[in-house]
């Protein structure tokens, strides 16, 4: 028969449960407790030094520069360029620099007055459809050498970075007083040593298309770089630039750009109707009668439709129009 406890024992188990775990053993409760927590993993080697909140306020800051980025891009080529963010990471420079092609388009960049030096890199992949672009190419599928830029091709990408390069200080006025400056260019990334290996860097990867041609572009901020902004890197004041900033940037380029848009403008002096007989007999110095005043306003129509109405006139010795009024949208001669 199994021992049974007598009612002192019993009293000793129940003060023990009380007063905390016998050696050896646990709580009923330890077990949830340990169960609820979170366990993260962390590599030292990879130490996170830039929080998620800061992380989310450079994916925002440089939102916003892929769409100015893109949208100069398109007035320069000509053509529809779609850039977006494509990843935002944090990095050691080692693991950055292995990640890149070689040749590739490394672009060393000073940022004055901030210490250390920040790099470009523009994908081969986007960078010969880019230039193909430039000497007049067509949309035909183009082979991608594997081969480092001429010096007549440098020139050309240089376009490309100096865009870039305004789009980023730009945008980054709003955070710090900087102006990126392009400092010197390199195929081979090996050969660039900014800072030391495991130096901790916040890498911004892009994604740019070009119709059914893409490719990347990375921007590399190592940490000691940036550090003396970092403070400043706020997620809830970078959300709310981006929904008011960037509507108000967007209405002046949009505005800067329709300025220089050409249109059409017609007036419509007079109308009349004759026969086809008339029309073949008419010779030069004939008049073509009509029932309108000559001192009437006529419909100016800009891109065919109405817009103003004015009057016939003479200015310098030519023809003009002065406009005296605005038509109404369905308003006909």
């Amino acid at each position: 028969m199994a021992d049974v406890l007598d009612q002192s024992e019993v009293d000793a188990l129940l003060a023990a449960v009380a007063d905390g775990p016998a050696e050896g053993g646990f709580r009923a409760g330890d077990a949830e407790s340990a169960t609820a927590r979170e366990v993260h993993h962390y590599d030292f080697k990879r130490p996170e030094r830039v929080s998620k909140d800061q992380m989310r306020a450079l994916h925002t800051l440089h939102d916003v520069f892929s769409r100015n980025f893109g949208a100069s891009l398109s007035a320069f080529l000509r053509t529809i360029i779609e850039v977006r963010v494509a990843t935002v990471e944090q990095l050691t420079y080692s693991e950055f620099i292995h990640s890149l092609p070689s040749p590739t388009v490394f672009n060393l960049l000073g940022i004055p007055p901030l210490q250390g030096q920040m790099c470009l890199e523009l994908s081969p992949l986007i960078v010969y459809p880019i230039i193909d672009r430039l000497l007049g190419g067509g949309n035909a599928e183009m082979f991608i050498p594997q081969r480092p830029l001429t010096d007549i091709e440098h020139r050309l990408v240089q376009r490309i970075t100096d865009r870039a390069l305004a789009t980023l200080t730009e945008i980054w006025s709003e955070l710090v007083d900087v102006k990126f400056e392009l400092r010197g260019v390199e195929s081979n990334p090996h050969l660039v040593q900014m800072v030391a290996p495991n130096e901790v860097a916040v890498v911004i990867g892009f994604e740019i298309k070009m119709g059914p041609r893409g490719g990347t572009m990375s921007l590399c901020m190592p940490f000691n770089a940036i550090e003396p902004v970092m403070g400043k890197l706020a997620a809830q004041s970078w959300l709310a630039y981006s929904r008011r900033g960037t509507c108000t940037d967007q209405m002046l380029r949009v505005s800067r750009a329709l300025t220089k848009a050409r249109v059409s403008l017609r007036a419509s002096l007079a109308r009349a109707r004759i026969t086809c007989g008339e029309l073949l007999s008419l010779a030069p110095g004939d008049l073509i009668t009509t029932d309108k005043p000559a001192n009437s306003e006529f419909l100016i129509e800009v891109e065919g439709r109405p817009k103003f109405r004015g009057s016939l006139g003479q200015c310098r010795g030519n023809r003009a129009i002065r406009i005296s009024r605005l038509a109404r949208p369905d308003e006909t001669d």
